[in-house]
């Protein structure tokens, strides 16, 4: 199979099912959008590999099953509406989020201000994932009624779960958290 097939050089392609549409289609950008994020997230989890921490492979796996369910997403945004997805996200991934933010935010200090995306180069990597995320979520609510509302939610907690994943890095690592200085 090749990697090229030249059927996307007039700036369209395939949805899941084989609908054509324009690369600049909300849908596609939302779907792209997330791969970007996982990309992101694979940057970070990187420099997390060469680091000797104990906690290194628990949280590694909880990221790769994080990093399958949000390709699942994209999928999931790459089928047309009223198609059946070949992966349905449920609101239980939602709950695992939520799980993961509990028992990591247990550990952290409590912010008493807004902090720049900074220290140990995971967890900057981390903040950019956030960041890439909040762009799918904003392009998915773009879509409305076209996404199911699972999609949305999921993105959100995503966002929220990967600031306490870059601040938890950034604890277990020795990364230092810069403060916001609104007064520069």
């Amino acid at each position: 199979m090749r990697i090229y097939t030249r059927s996307g050089d007039k700036g369209q392609t395939s949805l899941i099912y084989g609908d054509r549409v324009d690369k600049s289609d909300l849908r596609v950008e939302a779907y792209g959008t997330c791969d970007e994020a996982n990309s992101a997230i694979g940057v970070a989890l990187s420099h997390l590999i060469r680091e000797k921490w104990e906690g290194k492979t628990e949280f590694l796996s909880s990221m790769q099953k994080i990093q399958t369910i949000l390709f699942h997403v994209g999928a999931e945004l790459a089928t047309p509406k009223g198609k059946k997805v070949t992966w349905e996200l449920k609101k239980e991934h939602i709950d695992e989020l939520e799980q993961y933010i509990d028992k990591w935010d247990a550990d952290l200090a409590e912010l008493n201000n807004f902090i720049l995306p900074s220290g140990h180069e995971a967890s900057a990597g981390l903040h950019m994932a956030r960041t890439i995320v909040r762009r799918a979520e904003r392009t998915a609510v773009a879509l409305g009624d076209e996404v199911n509302t699972l999609v949305v939610s999921y993105l959100n907690r995503l966002s929220d779960l990967l600031f306490v994943a870059a601040r938890y890095v950034n604890q277990h690592l020795g990364g230092k958290e810069l403060p916001l200085h609104p007064d520069v």
